[in-house]
């Protein structure tokens, strides 16, 4: 096959989609030229943690919005590969709720197994992705930078899939007095150790996974206390005595912050757990996303073939209750697009497609809703590929299971084991509970 083929990004779902080519060519099926371009220096995306915030060495926004101590938060038995299991990579059964390294570990065990490492070009910048429908063959022009070299070319591709995930660029919200406030104002995307905030009395605005997760972290590593400011409704869980929710913040003066119901607290530190935005600077405008953070995307044909353009594919870019099993059954579906074994329908049709995915979201009525919704879209694109198939249905009910958890006691919900929807084996307790595991090292959350 002539075709050249470029992913990037070398993260959770470019890595599904290295798999998914090598996954094919291992059975025989002749496959294009597979090109990854990757910013850092290592795989893993998110999970690849690095100490740095704002730029890099080279002058590159920072990508990663990983912070040390952050354990998953969700049960590794909603994320697991169909056809390389917990148990595979660790020769063992393992806890439910596994750190960063531990999960980085895993990730990086099934793509080190695949051989694709060569298909990676570590430290290279996408600056422009454009489109020539005129041209014969490689129609897209991918121009990058090779950051260690400083140097800027441009190579031509038959099909793009954009991997580059959507938890990267904050969403930063201004209040008044930010900027005469003495104490540290920071987005969730710059933070790194919750031992910072030790002692401090820390307000957190917004609802997001991420406030409850860092302000959790905050707790946990000693912080004074913990004050998260809401705009539609607080999150409603029974937290510790010295955590508090509170409507909006109005403003600030000096230290002081002031919030919709006329209260007001003296706070040291203030972090915004206000999400982030689908952002792709470096694609031309008749390439770009443009969507907000839900279920059924804007503009995607089965959640992954750009409408306006159906060579262009992007992967991940959904509001995720599943997640790497569903950046495989999008990257097997895409492999399958460009290998002719699945015909895209006519752009009518395409569109289509997409309205009928939204209104379905438009009826869902919660979370559970939320749940079944992607396991259903999940299953849909696996059963069309030769992707294991897997019990979603139990991996939903893991999600479900894990919701009640949470509602139980929010600060030992990571305490609770589940069963593998992969290998059908039940998790052990994890030897310490979330709260004293002050070690998150892959060693030791290791000695099971």
């Amino acid at each position: 096959m002539t075709k050249r083929i470029a992913v990037l990004g070398a993260g959770p779902s470019g890595l599904a989609q290295l798999r998914a080519f090598q996954s094919a060519h291992e059975k025989g099926a002749d496959i294009p030229e597979i090109v990854c371009f990757e910013k850092q220096a290592n795989w893993g995306g998110l999970w690849n943690y690095t100490w740095r915030t704002g730029l890099d060495q080279y002058g590159e926004p920072v990508h990663g919005s990983m912070y040390r101590y952050l354990w998953s938060n969700g049960p590794k038995e909603g994320l697991e590969f169909a056809d390389y299991s917990f148990e595979e990579h660790f020769g063992k059964q393992i806890a439910s709720y596994p750190p960063r390294a531990v999960l980085f570990d895993y990730i990086e065990g099934r793509v080190k197994k695949a051989g694709v490492r060569d298909w990676i070009r570590f430290e290279t910048a996408v600056k422009n992705v454009s489109y020539d429908a005129d041209k014969e063959h490689g129609r897209f022009t991918v121009t990058v930078r090779d950051l260690p070299n400083d140097r800027t070319y441009s190579e031509n591709f038959d099909h793009v899939i954009c991997c580059t995930g959507h938890f990267s660029t904050p969403n930063v919200p201004h209040f008044d007095g930010f900027d005469k406030f003495p104490g540290r104002v920071l987005h969730a995307h710059d933070f790194r150790d919750a031992v910072e905030f030790k002692g401090q009395d820390i307000l957190i605005i917004g609802t997001s996974y991420s406030a409850e997760d860092i302000g959790s972290q905050c707790w946990k590593y000693g912080a004074k206390s913990i004050t998260v400011s809401h705009r539609t409704a607080a999150m409603g869980y029974d937290w510790p005595d010295n955590w508090q929710e509170v409507p909006l913040l109005t403003h600030i003066d000096g230290q002081t912050a002031y919030f919709k119901d006329g209260t007001s607290k003296q706070v040291d530190a203030v972090i915004l757990c206000t999400g982030y935005l689908h952002h792709f600077p470096f694609m031309d405008d008749d390439l770009r996303l443009h969507t907000p953070n839900c279920l059924a995307s804007n503009d995607l044909y089965k959640g992954v073939a750009f409408v306006p353009n159906p060579d262009l594919f992007y992967i991940g870019m959904q509001d995720q209750w599943f997640t790497f099993n569903m950046f495989d059954a999008q990257a097997w579906w895409v492999r399958d697009v460009i290998l002719g074994r699945i015909t895209l329908p006519d752009p009518v049709a395409l569109a289509a497609d997409v309205a009928h995915r939204q209104a379905e979201e438009a009826t869902i009525e919660d979370d559970y809703g939320c749940i079944w919704y992607q396991g259903d879209y999940t299953l849909e694109l696996i059963q069309e590929t030769d992707y294991p198939t897997f019990d979603v249905e139990g991996a939903c009910q893991a999600f479900k299971q894990w919701k009640g958890h949470k509602k139980a006691d929010i600060m030992t919900f990571r305490n609770n084991a589940y069963r593998s929807v992969i290998t059908g084996t039940m998790a052990p307790l994890h030897h310490t509970p979330w709260k004293d595991a002050l070690d998150d090292s892959l060693e030791v959350y290791l000695q099971n």
